[in-house]
């Protein structure tokens, strides 16, 4: 299975032979796992890596939970390398064949898959992540982000959901790499890798995925908005109303993500009965924690506000530069003197001289 056109052969162990082919060799890890289920000393250990883990089992009714373990690491482990197989495979088959039609620059390339990339990504997650809040019926029932916490019984389809999510965002820091990307775009990448990793990961531990889930959702609609108006503008640099409709969805989103937590954090778990620390239970609701979660949360949608406010004034700017280019063009070209024939000039079709009189050239007399 070759996802990359092989132009020249690289040494073994080589830099540029790890690169080419990083994706055949997380494909051959996998199958290799997938191998493992078919021998019965093997087994127990491959579906470590498959399935979820920590299973509980009620009796009436009959449903089956989950809940976190150090075992989980083992299964983001192996949808780590499934996340890189389709990365490469999204690549391959559909943004490069895109790229040799728009002849792109070097910079814009980069900027172009990027937003490729998460734009199926934030797709199949903002659609899957609205599924399970409709299905567990979080956001017909706002309370219930907060009621009966800690929640630290999970479905099924809640727990792969995270653990997907660890997968993919972790993924995505060796492709810096594999993707050769620019040293200039690494520091803006990783800051929003980082971002992600800690927030799914503090919702996942602090058994408040209902409040995480919630806010991914959010999130990942507005940037997929985002990053449809970026691959629309480079198609065609004259796209630049759907970034105001991204404009307008970011704002709703931080001002949502601000009143979320402080509605489910600040009133909602500070009315709890169950109050402090309990490891074993996995009750984090201290007043401690509460105010720790209440101020990151400001100070990142705070961060992420001021940033964009700086993007929307720099782009105002360089809109009213460009106005201003082209209404001093407009006004020179209008008045710009007409260009004269060097024997005169044209009145009503006929050719006059500068004196008015006709220029042809008078007969001589005979002599």
């Amino acid at each position: 299975m070759a996802f990359r056109r092989r132009n020249k052969s690289y040494p073994f162990f080589s830099q540029e032979f790890l690169i080419q082919n990083h994706a055949d060799i997380v494909f051959s890890l996998v199958i290799f796992v997938l191998i493992g289920l078919m021998f019965e000393a093997t087994a127990k250990t491959a579906i470590l890596f498959i399935q979820p883990q920590y299973n509980v089992t009620t009796l009436s009714p009959e449903v089956t939970f989950y809940h976190y373990g150090w075992k989980d690491c083992a299964t983001i482990v192996f949808y780590f390398f499934i996340a890189i197989i389709l990365h490469a495979v999204v690549q391959e088959y559909l943004l490069d064949k895109v790229n040799r039609r728009l002849h792109l620059s070097k910079s814009k390339n980069t900027k172009f898959n990027e937003s490729g990339q998460l734009c199926v990504f934030h797709l199949v997650s903002s659609v899957w992540s609205f599924y399970i809040l409709m299905t567990e019926g979080y956001l017909l029932h706002p309370s219930s982000l907060w009621e009966n916490y800690p929640h630290v019984h999970l479905r099924f389809q809640v727990k792969f959901f995270y653990l997907t999510q660890l997968a993919y965002w972790l993924h995505a820091l060796p492709e810096l790499y594999f993707q050769k990307v620019r040293k200039e775009e690494i520091s803006r990448q990783l800051q929003y890798i980082c971002l992600y990793l800690l927030h799914i990961t503090a919702a996942y531990l602090l058994n408040m995925s209902r409040v995480g889930l919630v806010l991914l959702f959010l999130q990942y609609v507005s940037e997929l908005a985002f990053h449809i108006a970026r691959l629309f503008y480079f198609t065609d640099e004259n796209h630049q109303k759907m970034f105001d409709m991204w404009a307008v969805s970011f704002v709703f989103t931080r001002m949502s993500t601000l009143t979320l937590m402080f509605l489910a954090v600040g009133f909602g778990l500070a009315r709890a009965e169950n109050q402090g620390l309990d490891l074993e239970m996995g009750n984090f609701n201290t007043i401690l924690i509460r105010m720790t979660v209440l101020l990151l949360v400001c100070l990142i949608q705070s961060w992420l506000l001021w940033k964009f406010i700086r993007f929307q004034l720099r782009r105002w700017r360089e809109f009213r530069h460009e106005q201003a280019v082209r209404k001093k063009a407009a006004t020179k070209q209008a008045l710009r003197p007409l260009k004269r024939d060097s024997l005169g000039h044209h009145e009503n079709g006929v050719l006059k001289a500068e004196n008015g009189a006709s220029p042809r050239t008078k007969k001589l007399k005979s002599p």
